[in-house]
């Protein structure tokens, strides 16, 4: 079924949110329970649980159900309230902070997830930084309050010092672990009493503060901490501003415990009244800068993440596209704007995790998938007349080099495919030496290279080695054929083609690039943070993590000062 309403009508009712948080303070707990919240799903599975019907929706690779933790961004779609909610639910580990930064790109506001006992973790103080830079409102909301926890107004001048934002507390605990009795609803002025047996379809009403009824769930020294610490927090506090929040002043701040789903409905509530939804993006058309409005007419959007092997009977490749604008319609013609390739879109996708239905139409603020082979990357944007381009997405150098062999010599091309088809999510980075024939793969962390023996394993049927390589640093070369040619012909044992088959140098150590640079006469490598995804030419501008050219000039107009003679 259709909308007969306009683009811009349609993008208002929708809100895109990321959740981020440090490994273990219960991101994807909460993630199982806004989803129950917000009628998406009838049970909640447990991370610990047992069976299938107690798994988590988000959590829908094979290694997260058996280890419990997130590696993979999952998005997951639901209408509340008459709105249409893009639920982003984000890695927590370190080692995949890459996929986590380029989800955060898709989002119009976060959920900060903080352990009641431990609160600003350094991932999360890094996430909410990524956060900042993009301008993303942020909704604290403080999990496992159910058990020991800090005092709740060190946690508030904790998120005021080191975040520099002005916390708005919504509502206010009653005690915690043992004690915790519940929460005083600080502009309704009730109280939202806990039980520990209750479960989403049985919350217990909130009473009113002044009344008879707060005697049935509070004891007399009860009552009166919970109305002390209530007056005391809204003296100490600057009331809520939705205009701040939207600027990124402000965060408004809910306490609850996610495993019980207290506090849950509340932050629902929240983020139908408050998130934004999408707002203009930074875009460059041809050569001239500028933004693109969700009720525009043209169709555009951008890849933030490819993901192989969602149904691996069918060894299918999605790429999840953020649509920014227009009404786009099922079978609908794209362009993408870094090839100049059309695509007939007959088969998008609307997610719930792992599951998935047929997308008849999308607005700005969606997230749809398209299957394809090969053809879509992470930072490709697509529009209806191929001439526009969206800012770039992050990318990171790797930090480790490994390399990886099938214990069946037999199966090496099975190796090549499957290490490709990895590869194309971005998440690693794929080398091919010159000299020798194993692959060489490049990684954030350690732990990426357990996930993908993993998945070379259950995807693939593959049994894989991984072995420490000599290389420790990896820079992409451009330039004239010559120079390029000159410089692999002097290093040939140190080169190698990554997935697009650009020239690439690894190096054993930061000093031999260094050193390589002073005899050529080179521009010094840029910062291995630097990144750009989006350019023209023959890169395309993909997993230039770091470009290190020869002083012939690249068409890369956001990198000019790297390539300058």
């Amino acid at each position: 079924m259709t909308s007969s309403a306009t683009p811009a009508a349609e993008a208002a009712r929708r809100r895109s949110f990321a959740i981020i948080s440090h490994p273990d303070a219960g991101k994807t707990t909460l993630t199982e329970h806004l989803l129950l919240a917000g009628g998406a799903i009838r049970l909640a599975g447990a991370v610990r649980a047992r069976g299938e019907q107690r798994r988590t929706r988000s959590d829908w690779m094979k290694i997260e159900r058996e280890r419990g933790i997130s590696v993979s961004a999952s998005v997951m779609t639901f209408e509340h309230q008459g709105l249409i909610f893009n639920l982003l639910d984000t890695p927590g580990h370190e080692d995949f902070s890459e996929d986590t930064y380029r989800t955060l790109t898709a989002a119009d506001a976060a959920v900060m997830v903080l352990d009641a006992a431990k609160g600003i973790e350094p991932q999360t103080l890094k996430l909410f930084e990524v956060c900042r830079l993009r301008d993303i409102p942020i909704i604290t909301f403080i999990n496992k309050m159910d058990r020991e926890a800090l005092d709740p107004f060190a946690m508030l001048d904790e998120i005021g010092s080191k975040l520099a934002l002005d916390p708005a507390p919504l509502y206010w605990p009653a005690g915690s672990g043992n004690r915790f009795k519940g929460m005083v609803d600080l502009r309704a002025q009730t109280f939202i009493p806990y039980e520990r047996n209750s479960d989403a379809e049985n919350m217990p009403e909130a009473v009113a503060l002044k009344s008879n009824a707060i005697a049935s769930v509070l004891e007399p020294d009860e009552q009166e901490e919970a109305l002390e610490g209530a007056l005391l927090v809204q003296e100490a506090s600057k009331p809520f501003d939705p205009q701040s929040f939207l600027e990124g002043h402000m965060t408004p701040v809910i306490f609850g415990s996610a495993l019980r789903h207290f506090g849950v409905n509340e932050l629902m509530a929240t983020l139908a009244a408050f998130a934004p939804p999408p707002s203009a993006r930074a875009a460059v058309r041809g050569t001239a800068e500028t933004h693109v409005a969700p009720g525009e007419p043209e169709v555009t959007g951008f890849v933030f993440k490819v993901q192989a092997n969602m149904d691996p009977n069918h060894r299918d490749r999605i790429a999840f596209v953020k649509m920014c604008s227009g009404r786009f319609t099922r079978g609908m013609k794209l362009k993408v704007a870094n090839t100049g390739r059309q695509l007939s879109v007959h088969n998008p996708i609307l997610f719930l995790a792992s599951d998935r239905e047929l997308a008849e139409e999308a607005f700005a603020g969606d997230v749809i998938g398209i299957p394809n082979h090969g053809v879509l990357r992470v930072g490709d944007s697509l529009s209806e007349t191929g001439t526009l381009r969206y800012a770039g997405l992050p990318n990171f150098a790797p930090e480790i080099l490994q390399r990886v062999r099938v214990k069946d010599p037999l199966k090496a091309k099975h190796l090549k495919r499957a290490l490709e088809g990895l590869a194309e999510e971005g998440v690693t980075q794929l080398f091919r030496p010159s000299l020798g024939a194993d692959f060489i793969v490049g990684a954030v962390g350690q732990l990426q290279f357990e996930v993908m023996a993993d998945r070379l394993k259950n995807e693939y049927g593959l049994e894989c080695i991984f072995e420490p390589s000599p290389f420790a640093e990896a820079r992409w070369l451009g330039g004239t054929k010559a120079d390029v040619e000159d410089f692999a012909g002097k290093h040939r044992g140190a080169m190698a083609e990554d997935i697009d088959e650009a020239p690439v140098f690894l190096a054993k150590s930061a000093w031999e690039i260094g050193y390589v640079a002073d005899r050529r006469r080179l521009p010094s490598p840029p910062n291995p943070a630097w990144t750009w995804f989006g350019s023209p030419g023959p890169l395309r501008g993909r997993r230039m993590t770091v470009v290190w050219a020869f002083p012939t000039r690249l068409r890369l107009p956001t990198a000019t000062s790297l390539l300058n003679p």
